[in-house]
């Protein structure tokens, strides 16, 4: 059926699409538990996760060329992450310190013309190693949670990292997102090589940071922390380069 973008779908379409789309629910639920403060219940993220799918329904247009499957996970995970930033578990103090992290590394960046190394970023922040290090296992939750918003509020919700997982755009999709995705395949370049390898694992190859330990041999509170910190310095090129 041919309609204009944003016009809602007839009733028994959108009940249709949501039926048959209930098991992304439980999906998406499973793929973020690892992604969100412990606190979060799994019962918190299914609810908000049938927002993010009413509303997907709500809100399908498939004139636009994109599967259902596709929009509704966007629409999900966004609903998620909107979810645990109302419950404003992150106190003004975390974000602070995690804009801080954001800050020195620029800086230092800038100064070096290179990546800073995290003794480095430790000591632009009048800290020890292990200071800094325990203060990137305190934000690393915020980090993910900050990269799950809406790059732009006309692009269906679309996150930043989207761009980092979704492999299977259309033609139409990979015109519009051309221009950023090489920003952003720019901007990984200049992550330390372990910080990439990490993104890649976690994001692309699906695994669990207790896996990346053992295929890194790291310990997995390292590997938590070299998450954060490349979730951070990506934030914050991003939002460095300003609006397009």
């Amino acid at each position: 059926m041919n309609r204009p973008y944003g016009y809602p779908p007839a009733v028994d379409e959108r009940d249709a699409l949501i039926q048959t789309n209930m098991p992304l629910v439980q999906l998406v639920v499973e793929r973020l538990r690892a992604q969100v403060p412990g606190f979060v219940s799994r019962d918190d993220m299914v609810s908000a996760a049938m927002v993010g799918l009413l509303d997907a329904a709500s809100r399908f247009d498939p004139t636009r060329g994109i599967l259902f499957k596709t929009f509704a996970e966007r629409r999900i995970r966004g609903a998620i992450f909107d979810e645990i930033r109302k419950m404003d578990w992150f106190s003004r103090s975390l974000r602070e310190k995690h804009s801080r992290i954001g800050r020195a590394i620029c800086s230092l960046e800038q100064r070096l013309a290179r990546p800073p190394e995290d003794a480095e970023v430790a000591a632009e922040l009048d800290m020890s190693l292990a200071e800094y290090h325990d203060l990137l296992t305190q934000v690393c939750h915020l980090g993910c949670v900050s990269l799950h918003e809406t790059l732009d509020e006309q692009d269906e919700g679309r996150a930043f990292l989207d761009l980092l997982t979704d492999d299977s755009p259309s033609v139409e999709q990979r015109l519009e997102e051309s221009q950023l995705a090489d920003e952003l395949a720019s901007l990984l370049k200049t992550l330390t090589e372990k910080e990439r390898l990490v993104i890649s694992l976690y994001y692309y190859e699906e695994l669990s940071q207790k896996e990346i330990a053992e295929v890194l041999q790291l310990t997995e509170g390292r590997i938590s922390q070299l998450h954060s910190q490349a979730l951070i310095k990506l934030k914050s090129k991003l939002t460095r380069s300003g609006p397009r």
